[in-house]
This record gives C-alpha cells, sequence and structure tokens, in this order.
C-alpha cells in the first residue's frame, strides 16, 4: 500500500518538480521581465478579476434563489448551469462563438450596429465567465443551504427588509463558502484556454492569457513558457491553501 501511495504521489508531482528544476532563478527573473510575459500576466489577472466580478454580481442571486426557493423546473436549471463544467472547453468555444460570432445569433445584430466582441479582451471575459460562473454558483448555493434560516426569520421579526436580511444576516453567515466559490471561479478563469483561444484567439497584449502565452511560446521561447507555467502553478497553490484554511476555520 506504501509503495502504490508513493507511486500515485510521484507520478502527480514529478512532473511539476520537473518545470521548477528545467529553469534556474536567474532565467526565471529575466524571463518574467520580458514585455510578452509581462503583458500576458497582466492580462490574465485583469480578465480573471472582472469575470469574478461579474459571476459574483449575476450569480449570488440566483444561487440563492436556488437554495431558498423551490420552484417548478429548478432541477432543470440547475443542470443547465451546470451543464460548462462538463462540457470540453473546445465544445463551450464553439457554442459561444455561433452565438456571438459576426453572423451569430446575437453576433450578427450586434455587427450590424458596429459593436464586435469575439477577438478582443471582452471576448476573453465572456469565456471566463461561462466556464467559471457554474463552480461559484453551485459553491454559493451550498453556503446558502447551509445557513440557518431562524437567523433570517427573527431579522425580519425585528422589522428588517428582506433585502437588509440578505446582506446583514445571510452573507456574513455564509461567507467562508462564497469566499471559496469566488477564489474557485478566479482559478477557473485565471487557467482557461478552450473556451478563451476560440472566441479571442491569441493575439499579444490583447487576448493572450498565460495560458495562452505558455502555448504560444512554447516553440519559441521554452524558457519563458516554463516561468509563465511556475506563475500559474503558485497562484494555484496560493489558491489551495487559502481553500484549505477557510474550510478549516469554517470547521
Amino acid at each position: 500500500m506504501g509503495l502504490v501511495v508513493l507511486i500515485t504521489i510521484l507520478f502527480f508531482t514529478l512532473p511539476l518538480l520537473s518545470l521548477l528544476l528545467r529553469i534556474t532563478p536567474d532565467e526565471f527573473i529575466a524571463a518574467i521581465l520580458k514585455p510578452e510575459v509581462q503583458s500576458a500576466i497582466y492580462l490574465s489577472l485583469l480578465t480573471a478579476a472582472a469575470s469574478t466580478v461579474v459571476i459574483v454580481l449575476i450569480g449570488t442571486p440566483l444561487a440563492y434563489l436556488n437554495a431558498r426557493v423551490s420552484y417548478r423546473g429548478r432541477d432543470f436549471v440547475e443542470t443547465l448551469l451546470d451543464l460548462p463544467i462538463v462540457l470540453p472547453p473546445s465544445v463551450a468555444g464553439l457554442a459561444l462563438l455561433v452565438l456571438f460570432g459576426r453572423r451569430g445569433l446575437i453576433g450578427a445584430y450586434l455587427n450590424d450596429v458596429g459593436i464586435a466582441i469575439i477577438f478582443t479582451t471582452f471576448a476573453v471575459v465572456l469565456a471566463q465567465v461561462f466556464v467559471a460562473g457554474p463552480l461559484y454558483i453551485r459553491q454559493a448555493k451550498t453556503a446558502f443551504a447551509m445557513v440557518d434560516q431562524v437567523y433570517e426569520s427573527a431579522s425580519r421579526t425585528l422589522g428588517a427588509s428582506p433585502l437588509i436580511t440578505f446582506v446583514k444576516v445571510t452573507i456574513p453567515l455564509a461567507w467562508t463558502g462564497l469566499v471559496s466559490g469566488v477564489i474557485l471561479a478566479f482559478a477557473r478563469a485565471i487557467g482557461e484556454f478552450g473556451a478563451t483561444i476560440m472566441v479571442a484567439g491569441n493575439l499579444p497584449g490583447k487576448t493572450q492569457t498565460m495560458p495562452l502565452a505558455i502555448y504560444g511560446l512554447m516553440q519559441s521561447d521554452l524558457t519563458a513558457s516554463i516561468a509563465l507555467s511556475l506563475v500559474l502553478i503558485s497562484i494555484s497553490c496560493i489558491i489551495l491553501i487559502t481553500i484549505r484554511l477557510l474550510a478549516g476555520r469554517s470547521a
């Protein structure tokens, strides 16, 4: 059993360790200071932050509704919301392209009034929201469902409006779960590749996020590609540690 555990651990850690051993600290710093690398890092952080804000704004009310109200068709709605989680990224990207492309279902009308979405920074955010939003909604729904409604009823009895109760009672009680959902959504958004490259392309300084830059630089500048990979690994480690700390605090 110990041998099986050791082999499994090595299988999942050696590929990541090989990246770390393949580059020296000086090479890493030199690669990070390159303009195209810094541009990819900046664009990834910017778009992931923007998409996370959008996800929280549109996903929180929906998650609360699904956690509190038993309406007809709720299971079907939740299935549709979960679908992007299991869809192959290429399918998600193609679906967005067919919808928002110049001849798409919505994109054709937007193109007539001079609004272009495909191959823009907005398309990056759009793809990230599509693939990362369901993760936050699922986590937020679970967090709201775990809140004892006795506290909400007490707040309403004392004269608080539904909005005040939601802001001052429900959200603070569900805060740990909501923050975990935000972190998960941000992590999924910053690592998005398949859907992004289909609807936004791989344009340096405009749509080239870190995953796309890793793919683009892999042939021409392997050192820069490895450096960006290590940056993403570091972000992922920080995210996982933060979620574990929040889970421990909640417990």
